[in-house]
Formats: C-alpha cells, sequence, structure tokens
C-alpha cells in the first residue's frame, strides 16, 4: 500500500533554516508527481511546491518562492523540501502528497514552528 512518511519538522527560530523528507514506498516513485502542502491554525491546506516525476519542473506558491526549494531523490524514493529564511507565518503541519487519480494519498504530517 502507498505509503508516506515525512521527518525533519521542529521548532526554529525565525531566520532559520529546516529540511523536511518524505519516504515513499508502495508504488513506483519515478512515475509521479510529488508535493508538500501544509496547513496553519484555522487555515485550508494549502500547496506549498511541486515537483514532475524526474525533477525536470518545479512549482512553488508565491509566499515561499526563493526561500523553499523541493527535491527528490529517485534512488531513495525520497523528496525533500528545503526551508531557508523561515518566518512566523510558515508555521503549520507541512504535509507529503501524491495524487494517483482518482485517489490523493497524504502522509501524516510533521510540525514546522518558527518562533523565538
Amino acid at each position: 500500500q502507498v505509503q508516506l512518511v515525512e521527518s525533519g519538522g521542529g521548532l526554529v527560530q525565525p531566520g532559520g533554516s529546516l529540511r523536511l523528507s518524505c519516504a515513499a514506498s508502495g508504488f513506483t516513485f519515478t512515475s509521479y508527481y510529488m508535493s508538500w502542502y501544509r496547513q496553519a491554525p484555522g487555515k485550508e491546506r494549502e500547496l506549498v511546491a511541486r515537483i514532475s516525476n524526474l525533477a525536470l519542473t518545479t512549482n512553488y506558491a508565491d509566499s515561499v518562492k526563493g526561500r523553499f526549494t523541493i527535491s527528490r531523490d529517485n534512488g531513495k524514493n525520497t523528496v525533500y523540501l528545503q526551508m531557508n529564511s523561515l518566518k512566523p507565518e510558515d508555521t503549520a503541519v507541512y504535509y507529503c502528497h501524491v495524487r494517483m487519480i482518482p485517489n490523493d494519498y497524504w502522509g501524516q504530517g510533521t510540525q514546522v514552528t518558527v518562533s523565538s
């Protein structure tokens, strides 16, 4: 079965960095785009970044452009989100996502808190 397991969240001061990882299993990783979403308290889940199956294209939310970088290692079935220059408004639960029409699969989420 499809499994997505995130790691790397935590508490960081404004301006700091974190690297999230998502280990995927149960499907042919190289066939699918992978995404990171986030959900802050009281807000809807939003797309943060997406990467194509062979990492040829990436897309970012305007709020994270220039600060976050999505990447993937197809040999390790893992997708990453490097987050730099973190702001308090980046505080959220971050989720790894894959869409296999008609289904969407999500990881359990990892908490990122940006606070001094």
